[in-house]
């Protein structure tokens, strides 16, 4: 008997020599276990007898996809069951003793999102996946889910809708590949007919006077070190670009081009995708000592990206007065500021990379009326609107 932890999985590489499987039994839980096997991730179980004192085995989840808390909790409910006189591995049913949701999102992580889709779509999958959906039905067989689970899910998530719409994408894309691998049988798929909220688009652009108040909180915090530096310059070419942070922080230097005034990402949300710069996004990219190779914006470890913003953001937004603007409302004030001087929409949408109209039409209502000339404007303006505070190390 031991406590399962996160710790003791971990350490667990494999069953112990000459062993082909090992079973850890929790000493808080009756009947709650993780098995390790030599081949595949360790998975966590619940074990009784019934009141036909035949011993039955229920898999729970697959640790990794699972915490050991949700599957602990899981386990002490059908320890409740049990206490009652019930059979949960009855009542389930044996169709449910095949694939479960845990299985099935193991498998749609490693063979789908991971091989697919961007790394931050598959770990934002991966995400939802452990926070809503295990917890919830991850412990039914992939046959079994109908739409009124579903549904109760995405019930139960109604005061956070843009969440639970992306479960509900999550979930329906799962089902899909679940009846190409032979994991269900064809039929409809248990999200369809199941209304998404409507969700509120965040709008938040920096006026002229905040942007001024930026600046000046910029130039105060870039005082305090190399890595200060560094994470003002990024977060500068994020304002005068308005790229996406992912693109700027995973920026190399070999994908820029200062000749022809442009970055060349071979890939980003939508694809390889170029960004044309101004002439004060330039400056900045010059203050970091331009090189052949290596990231643009390097963090502790040499060598390395400087891979999160998000503590010297808080620190310039608090310094700045402006707390409630997160670091992707700057491509938003850049988008805001290209309409308001009267860009047409598909010029915008040119210099934010968007794929699809409808994602520069949000900014519509700011237009008042070629890419190089669209650029050099924003970046005038919104350079301007920092100044006197604006300075560039170099």
């Amino acid at each position: 008997m031991a406590n399962i932890t996160e710790r003791l999985i971990k350490s667990k590489s494999g069953p112990d020599e000459g062993l082909s499987e090992q079973t850890v039994w929790d000493d808080a839980v009756p009947g709650f276990g993780v098995r390790f096997r030599s081949a595949g991730k360790p998975r966590f179980l619940f074990q009784y007898r019934n009141r036909h004192k035949r011993t039955r085995r229920i898999t729970l989840g697959v640790a990794g996809a699972m915490k050991v808390e949700q599957a602990r909790e899981l386990a002490r409910e059908l320890y409740g069951q049990v206490k009652q006189g019930k059979d949960p591995a009855e009542e389930q049913g044996a169709d449910r003793q095949e694939t479960t949701i845990a299985e099935l999102g193991e498998r749609y992580i490693r063979d789908y999102a991971r091989v697919h889709k961007k790394e931050r779509s598959a770990d934002d999958d991966q995400k939802n996946l452990v926070r809503y959906v295990l917890p919830s039905i991850g412990r039914l067989a992939t046959k079994a889910v109908t739409r009124q689970d579903v549904g109760k899910l995405h019930h139960s998530m109604r005061d956070t809708p843009t969440a639970a719409n992306r479960v509900l994408s999550l979930l329906s894309k799962m089902f899909n590949e679940a009846e190409q691998w032979g994991l269900r049988d064809a039929g409809p798929n248990p999200c369809k007919g199941i209304r998404r909220y409507k969700e509120k688009k965040r709008e938040r652009y920096l006026s002229d006077e905040e942007l001024g108040r930026a600046g000046k909180a910029l130039v105060e915090y870039e005082k305090k070190g190399e890595l200060s530096r560094v994470a003002v310059a990024a977060i500068r070419l994020l304002i005068f670009t308005g790229a996406r942070r992912g693109e700027v922080l995973s920026l190399r230097w070999e994908y820029v081009d200062l000749e022809n005034q442009r970055l060349n990402l071979p890939d980003s949300k939508t694809g390889s995708k170029t960004i044309e710069l101004n002439t004060v996004a330039v400056d900045v990219l010059l203050s970091m000592k331009p090189s052949d190779e290596g990231f643009v914006f390097t963090g502790k470890v040499s060598g390395k990206a400087l891979v999160n913003l998000n503590k010297p953001w808080g620190e310039m937004r608090k310094a700045a007065g402006i707390e409630d603007v997160r670091i992707h409302d700057l491509r938003h004030s850049f988008a805001a500021t290209a309409a308001g001087q009267g860009n047409p929409l598909n010029v915008i949408g040119k210099l934010l990379g968007h794929t699809q109209a409808q994602t520069t039409h949000r900014y519509a209502h700011l237009a008042q009326g070629p890419l190089r000339e669209a650029t050099e404007a924003v970046g005038a303006k919104l350079s301007e609107a920092m100044r006197p505070q604006l300075r560039v190390v170099k």
